[in-house]
């Protein structure tokens, strides 16, 4: 009997380990890198969707221009970017993974501000594009010039040197802001353009750090800075930022209803979103906002991983929706997550 009683406990113990392995078997495991900027509500999404999916996210937040040349390579089995992908880009890609198309999908909305470290100023600061566009051109140097001086009445600025951070790496988030000081500033759409990776113009005080995490600590570490940061990284790392005037003619600050009516003005909207919003027109619109964007290859080889990518995708622009205002992204348009939910069934389609 003893040894009937042992047997059975050994035989329980092997089908707890075999349910196991199967358990664990059953987890997909997802490999991506690329923008900074959703770093956080694409974490978060991640960490939920992993019990609800059974599928484990590896992401690595390197910047747009390593995003598309990871899922470009298949090194990674997605990418993201906040940088809107061009031709070439498309057809990189269809050449290296056998006529297989990349799709793009918008995942959340969010705002570039232009962040400062400026000690004994507590007044929300004024900006204008073509002030930007001098500012990081070079031309206006110190931070009372006149042409800042002249937008923020009252505010007694200090005489002292803008020490300019920017992106040292190919960004989505450098993308929307040369995108907007292009639109706005004929001397830069001329000059440095817009791109994921641009000329900086030589300058002693002008230095260049990895991501949205490097440019808000160049911000946090140095008095006098002026930079480029994602809405979110402002915020959580508590740096001051200011407002910029939009074609409306209004200062306008970035925050979820600005960002949204950015995203609201547009009287179309493109399958895939890989649309500008900036400098768009009407009132109480924040002008450097945009998308961010998923980077998926149409057909992967393993199709687990296919099914994992279309069900959290279809997960992240109807459920994943409810938690990116908390970190100071905006919801997608409800018009644009429907297309983004249809859009997903062309992954792996059969």
């Amino acid at each position: 009997m003893r040894s009937q009683m042992v047997g059975k406990i050994v035989g329980r113990v092997g089908a707890l380990a075999l349910t196991s392995m199967v358990a664990v078997a059953a987890t997909v495991q997802m490999t991506g890198a690329g923008a900074t900027f959703p770093a956080p509500i694409y974490t978060k999404w991640f960490n939920m969707y992993q019990s609800i999916g059974n599928t484990q996210f590896n992401y690595q937040p390197i910047g747009s221009g390593g995003g598309i040349k990871g899922v470009t390579e298949g090194t990674v089995d997605f990418g993201a970017s906040d940088a809107i992908l061009t031709q070439a880009q498309m057809d990189a890609f269809k050449a290296k993974n056998e006529g297989h198309n990349l799709l793009t999908f918008p995942t959340v909305l969010g705002a570039v501000v232009p962040s400062y470290n400026l000690p004994g100023v507590t007044a929300e600061l004024n900006f204008t594009g073509p002030v930007l566009a001098d500012i990081f051109l070079a031309k206006i140097r110190k931070w009372n010039d006149p042409a800042i001086a002249k937008l923020n009445p009252g505010v007694k600025l200090p005489d002292m040197d803008i020490f300019v951070a920017h992106r040292a790496e190919g960004s989505g988030t450098t993308f929307c802001f040369t995108d907007y000081l292009s639109k706005v500033s004929p001397e830069w759409a001329k000059g440095p353009g817009r791109n994921a990776s641009v000329s900086w113009p030589e300058c002693p005080s002008c230095v260049g750090a990895k991501g949205n995490d490097g440019v808000a600590g160049l911000l946090k570490q140095n008095a006098g800075a002026l930079g480029y940061v994602e809405l979110v990284y402002a915020v959580k790392n508590h740096l001051a930022y200011g407002k910029v005037k939009n074609q409306a003619g209004e200062f306008i600050k970035a925050d979820l209803k600005t960002v949204s009516a950015a995203a609201g003005s547009m009287k179309e909207t493109a399958a895939d979103s890989q649309i500008s919003i900036t400098d768009a027109p009407g009132k109480g619109v924040y002008p450097i906002s945009t998308f961010t964007w998923l980077l998926v290859p149409d057909k992967f080889k393993d199709a687990e991983k296919g099914a994992a990518m279309k069900a959290f995708v279809k997960w992240a622009v109807t459920k994943g929706q409810e938690e990116v205002e908390s970190l100071d992204y905006a919801r997608l348009p409800a018009s644009v997550a429907k297309q983004v939910a249809k859009r997903a069934d062309l992954i792996d389609k059969k």
